[in-house]
């Protein structure tokens, strides 16, 4: 009988075929010890990315999903999150801002059970993001200001976490744009949730995703989330 995974790794892909070969082999380097799989799922790419991840495939344990005439970071991870098997389900990019060196910090706390989450963080001590122009700074400052009253957790903004894979049964996931991290925060109330330092590099590859209508998305999810938390506690208050 096949031992179950330990881990599965949900790459979200649009036009990645620079990047994705140089992130492969560095997944299985830093996940050697481990059962696990890499969850791709792409938006259609029209260079080659669905194929580059096709030849990796025969050399390491990845899978593909091609979505075609949807698009969105955070809904395409929660469609990878659906198809994982693991026991813990961790969310990379695949442009090389996130190093995949620190999978083992970010899976260790759960297999260990001192954490249902774990959220690579810009914001704790030994953080940073040198990855990111001033606009981006001031973009993710006021998307975090703005996300403040709904979690305790100092990065929400974060796309680099791992998460128990039962945790995620509690809610459902509806994300609008590209923030995951604040959706299963706020909905799903994973707890303890650790933040694990990391430095926020430059893309290896690629060209931000990010466009101007990302923030206006974000504005929406975030009014969802305020409206679904006091409707939590409304139905709560009515319960006692």
């Amino acid at each position: 009988m096949t031992e179950p995974l330990e881990v599965s790794v949900v790459v979200p892909t649009l036009n990645e075929r620079e990047s994705i070969d140089l992130l492969a082999p560095r997944i299985a380097d830093a996940l050697r010890r481990y059962r696990y799989e890499v969850v791709v799922v792409d938006d259609d790419s029209n260079d080659g990315t669905g194929e580059a991840v096709r030849q990796i495939a025969t050399k390491f344990p990845w899978r593909l999903y091609v979505r075609r005439g949807e698009r969105g970071l955070a809904s395409a991870v929660v469609l990878g999150m659906h198809n994982a098997t693991g026991h813990v389900i961790v969310g990379i990019d695949a442009d090389g801002s996130h190093p995949p060196e620190l999978l083992p910090s970010l899976i260790l706390p759960i297999l260990s059970g001192s954490a249902e989450m774990t959220v690579a963080s810009r914001h704790v001590p030994g953080g940073s993001a040198p990855g990111l122009d001033r606009t981006r700074r001031v973009v993710s400052w006021g998307a975090t200001m703005l996300a403040r009253p709904l979690t305790s957790v100092k990065d929400p903004m974060s796309g680099f976490f791992a998460v128990r894979r039962d945790v995620l049964d509690r809610a459902a996931l509806e994300p609008v744009g590209y923030k995951i991290v604040l959706e299963i925060l706020v909905k799903c109330r994973p707890t303890p949730t650790v933040e694990v330092p990391f430095v926020f590099a430059e893309r290896t590859a690629g060209t931000s995703k990010l466009g101007s209508g990302e923030f206006g998305r974000y504005l929406r999810h975030v009014a969802r989330l305020y409206a679904w938390s006091i409707a939590g506690r409304r139905r709560a208050s009515t319960t006692r």
